[in-house]
């Protein structure tokens, strides 16, 4: 291990005592470093560095049997419980579409991995090369932990030593100003959709960020609502019992659990949702923005929440439950409709 190594292992122990409750993920910002330096710093001890073709090690995931996924971004952390099934992918572009377990990957964007055992739970965790979390796996009590050792063994590294040559994190590029986009081929574009799928693809095309889509939108398409509104919208779906879609993403990953939600527990500026085999912890002050969208498919039109944080980044992305070829459900666009102010 490099002095620098012991070093930041020394400054980590050190912040570990004086701030026993602080996160990871917190803790490397606190100390000006990755997350994921921080774990390496339990390499020998607490960690195994992994290498390898991670989309082989994900294809062995389901040897695990039932597990906690956890996929989170600054302002909102998805945790769902169930097993990975049909995993596959498409270059460096996977899918795993289990029933409970349903994960959009993206692998261009995983360079660091790492088996971890530390407070009694193993749990697989991968990183961006700047050193940011895409993804954790972690073991539960039904899980194979036979088939854990073996796959860490698998994918084990063979150098051991904790160095990880960290890139520096990427900014995002400015929107286009507005002035420069032709807003009435947007708003058409918009209208011609004939799958939420091509809503991307019409953004990249046009050069329209995300949230700069939500004021250009066509009329009607794009609504503002408040935070309130959309705990509304949570208490009324859990309350009738109507499962809905929560999509939670960064560039490594977007994990979606598809039913319902049952327990709403709001915990300072943590709005939850604490049922068994899903947790969702939302930074309710991070949202600086939130909308309904409408967007035209051939199956009439779709109805989502959408979330912003103050730089733009989208939070969350919310939707009733339904599948291509079946239309939206009556229940969720009135509940939706429900929570918009009356002038609207």
């Amino acid at each position: 291990m490099t002095t620098t190594m012991l070093d930041l292992k020394k400054q980590y122990a050190a912040f570990k005592t004086e701030n026993p409750k602080v996160r990871i993920r917190d803790a490397a910002q606190q100390l000006g470093v990755s997350e994921a330096e921080l774990v390496a710093t339990g390499v020998g001890e607490t960690a195994v560095q992994l290498a390898g073709d991670f989309r082989e090690l994900l294809k062995d995931m389901p040897t695990l049997g039932y597990v906690m996924a956890l996929t989170r971004n600054d302002s909102v952390v998805h945790e769902r419980k169930g097993e990975y099934k049909d995993v596959s992918f498409n270059g460096h572009v996977g899918l795993v579409l289990g029933e409970d377990i349903d994960l959009r990957l993206f692998l261009a964007n995983w360079k660091f991995g790492f088996a971890v055992h530390e407070n009694d739970r193993r749990s697989l965790q991968f990183f961006a090369p700047d050193g940011e979390a895409v993804h954790k796996i972690y073991l539960t009590d039904k899980s194979n932990e036979t088939a854990y050792h073996a796959l860490v063994g698998k994918y084990r590294a063979e150098q051991q030593d904790g160095v990880l040559d960290i890139e520096p994190k990427l900014e995002a590029d400015a929107p286009t100003p507005d002035a420069d986009i032709d807003v009435a081929a947007f708003q058409q574009a918009w209208l011609d959709l004939k799958d939420t799928h091509e809503f991307f693809g019409m953004l990249r095309k046009h050069k329209v960020a995300r949230l700069q889509a939500m004021r250009l939108a066509p009329e009607g398409y794009a609504l503002p609502i408040t935070m309130e509104a959309v705990k509304k919208v949570f208490a009324e779906v859990s309350k009738i019992g109507l499962p809905i879609m929560i999509f939670v993403g960064n560039r490594g990953c977007i994990q979606i659990h598809t039913g319902e939600v049952r327990k709403l527990v709001p915990m300072g500026p943590w709005f939850n949702v604490l049922d068994p085999q899903f947790n969702l912890h939302l930074r309710e002050d991070h949202v600086a923005s939130a909308w309904v969208v409408k967007k035209p498919t051939t199956d009439g039109v779709v109805t989502s929440l959408e979330l912003f944080d103050a730089s733009g980044n989208q939070i969350a992305l919310i939707f009733g439950k339904r599948k291509p070829g079946i239309p939206e459900k009556t229940e969720w666009r009135e509940v939706v409709a429900s929570t918009l102010p009356a002038t609207v």
